[in-house]
């Protein structure tokens, strides 16, 4: 896929006000610091298309973009680790899931994960809820560059390794970089082949 074109077309934290489901959407999500912002960027060929931030937790609102006139890519609020009230975080994961369960256009959900850690329990929650709830979802490896070639497949591995302790076959894995576009042509052919096959 070549991206013609991205433009940011709204923010809210109600589903219900999300633009008329007409276009495919794609869903990117994971924990508070994980580089979303930086990878969407990066997979759009935009250096500022996603506010990029020190702080973790920037993004609280769900945003849409519309790329290609064709398809919708949707920054959704990170879980995990934030500098808010705990009401406004649980607020936060009420309007995700709400989004997540009533948008008939969602064709799958990108969960973001930093390779540089271990298995991280809200991650592994999180993919097991969109599992029991039947939502497609792909694995995202994101700061690959800051690692080894050769740690980055083990820590992949270890992964793997801690998923099908509890699945029975996982889901498309993707390895990527922000800094230097590794993963970038994957995931847009993953996309592009997910929207024809629908």
């Amino acid at each position: 896929m070549i991206i013609k074109s991205a433009e940011f077309v709204m923010s809210n934290t109600d589903p219900a006000q999300c633009p008329v489901s007409d276009q495919p959407e794609f869903a990117f999500i994971g924990r508070s610091n994980v580089g979303k912002s930086s990878l969407i960027n990066m997979l759009l060929g935009m250096k500022n298309l996603a506010k990029t931030s020190s702080e973790p937790g920037k993004t609280r609102l769900i945003n849409h973009f519309i790329v290609n006139n064709e398809w919708y890519l949707v920054d959704l609020p990170g879980y995990g680790y934030a500098k808010v009230l705990r009401s406004s975080r649980e607020k936060w994961i009420k309007f995700i899931r709400k989004y997540l369960f009533e948008r008939e256009n969602l064709y799958c959900v990108m969960v973001l994960l930093d390779i540089r850690l271990e298995p991280q329990k809200n991650d592994l929650d999180f993919m097991a809820w969109l599992g029991e709830n039947e939502i497609p979802f792909v694995m995202i490896f994101t700061k690959t560059d800051k690692l080894g070639k050769t740690v980055v497949e083990q820590n992949v591995a270890i992964y793997r390794d801690e998923m099908l302790k509890t699945w029975e076959e996982l889901p498309n894995i993707f390895v990527t970089s922000a800094e230097k576009g590794n993963g970038r042509d994957e995931l847009l052919d993953f996309i592009s082949n997910t929207i024809k096959a629908q």
